[in-house]
């Protein structure tokens, strides 16, 4: 035992290592260490697991040889890939990093002159002059194709004229492109209306003078007449329609009169000959450049209503001769004038009221079905037709004193057949005024023989 205030005790030993149970302290030191690490978190450190450790020691081995521990740590922060292979080279060619000096050599390609003119060294004064050219795209057949038929689709529903040739203008199309303009305008109406037709002629004439010229113009027919066999595939009636666009560019003096005459007896396609002769005939009757300003026909609308109604009737008496449907469908679309298709039925019931005959009757039920079935006349302009006979009735018993009695039975055979609706059937006039035998009748109503 010692002296001293502390009592200190011997540690007990066993195998040459001393054994330091808690509760028992064996300095002063000791106890001040004791009570610093209680007043301390103490943290355990994070240490791999074992399958962890196992994989690094498999990567750690390169072609059998076991690393160093040193050669891994290095590893760590190395730039060159880990795998142990690559170039050998430095990256960017020794020009990447920050305080480098750039590529050896590089030095040899520098300029004085700077051409940024962002650049801090950047001087205007020691700048070269400059030219700048204009440059034209070459135009290709195919270029042109799909940059033209959107715009002349498009003008074949708008007939804007001035749109086109502003466009046409912009697109700087050269000198040896242009006469593909007219053709392709040509080519495109080919199998479109009468209405759409002229709108063509209309463009080509508004054409020639500022942007195709007489030569040009030429050259574009030229073209035309000698692919007419392959247009002939997809649209029968190209030559006629062919014959006529070229009669009417001569009459709107886009072509000179010799043009026709200088053609024949040159051209060995028998289609391209067909045109000419079309052209021929139109060009030499009496007063044609006269008539041609109409070898279209005046479209649609622009008609007089009288020509349409007259065209309409004779349309319906033609069919209740023939009765070909299909023949009739085709001389109305012809027209053009779907706003207007309630005149053909009220025409039509008007007719078969006249007519008093079951035959009539059937007839015109079958060309109304087909025609609302295919929609040449819509829904609504079918009871707009029926309503105009609704309201004419008392004017048109005037003339067919049993015309209500005619009219119920022609429209329970339309209702039958199932164009005309319910409510319209339903909403059928009655006897306008009664009509009594005039003596021994006892008030009774007059019968007539409908449909007889």
């Amino acid at each position: 035992m010692m002296s001293n205030d502390v009592q200190v005790l011997e540690a007990p030993q066993q195998n040459g290592e001393l054994q330091n149970p808690d509760n028992v302290l064996f300095s002063p030191e000791s106890l001040e260490n004791r009570m610093i690490k209680e007043g301390r978190i103490i943290r355990k450190a994070k240490r791999p697991s074992k399958a962890i450790q196992k994989k690094d020691e498999e990567n750690n081995v390169l072609n059998g040889d076991i690393l160093s521990k040193a050669v891994i740590a290095n590893a760590k922060n190395s730039r060159k890939p880990r795998n142990g292979k690559g170039r050998g080279l430095p990256k960017k060619g020794g020009a990447g990093g920050k305080g480098t000096w750039g590529a050896p050599g590089s030095e040899l390609f520098e300029t004085p002159e700077c051409s940024d003119s962002h650049d801090p060294n950047y001087d205007s004064d020691s700048q070269g002059v400059y030219v700048v050219k204009r440059v034209d795209p070459e135009w290709t057949d195919n270029t042109l194709k799909t940059t033209l038929e959107p715009l002349l689709q498009e003008y074949l529903e708008n007939g804007d004229t001035g749109d086109v040739m502003d466009t046409i203008q912009e697109l700087n199309i050269s000198k040896s492109h242009v006469h593909r303009i007219p053709e392709m305008a040509i080519s495109l109406a080919l199998d479109r209306k009468a209405s759409q037709r002229e709108m063509t002629s209309v463009l080509i004439s508004d054409l020639y003078g500022t942007i195709v010229t007489q030569e040009e113009m030429a050259k574009s027919f030229h073209e035309l007449l000698n692919n007419l066999s392959d247009l002939t595939l997809d649209a029968p009636e190209a030559p006629s329609i062919l014959g006529q666009f070229l009669a009417r560019a001569v009459a709107d003096d886009c072509l000179p009169p010799k043009y026709v005459a200088s053609y024949k007896g040159k051209l060995e396609c028998p289609h391209a000959r067909s045109a000419l002769d079309k052209a021929d005939v139109l060009l030499n009757m009496k007063h044609g450049i006269v008539r041609l300003d109409n070898v279209w026909g005046v479209g649609g609308g622009n008609r007089p209503v009288k020509y349409l109604i007259k065209k309409m009737v004779l349309l319906l008496k033609e069919y209740l001769s023939s009765g070909d449907v299909a023949e009739a469908t085709r001389c109305l679309q012809e027209l053009e004038v779907p706003h207007f298709h309630h005149e053909l039925v009220y025409e039509g019931t008007v007719m078969v009221i006249e007519r008093s005959n079951v035959r009539a009757a059937e007839q015109m039920a079958k060309l109304f079905k087909s025609l609302y079935t295919t929609t040449v006349i819509t829904a609504d302009q079918m009871v707009q037709g029926f309503k105009r006979v609704y309201d004419a009735m008392p004017e048109i018993c005037l003339d067919v004193p049993s015309a209500y009695v005619l009219l119920e039975h022609f429209a329970e055979l339309c209702h039958k057949e199932g164009f005309l609706s319910n409510g319209l059937y339903a909403n059928l006039p009655s006897r306008g005024r009664k009509r009594f035998v005039s003596e021994g009748d006892g008030g009774r109503v007059k019968s007539v023989e409908a449909l007889h």
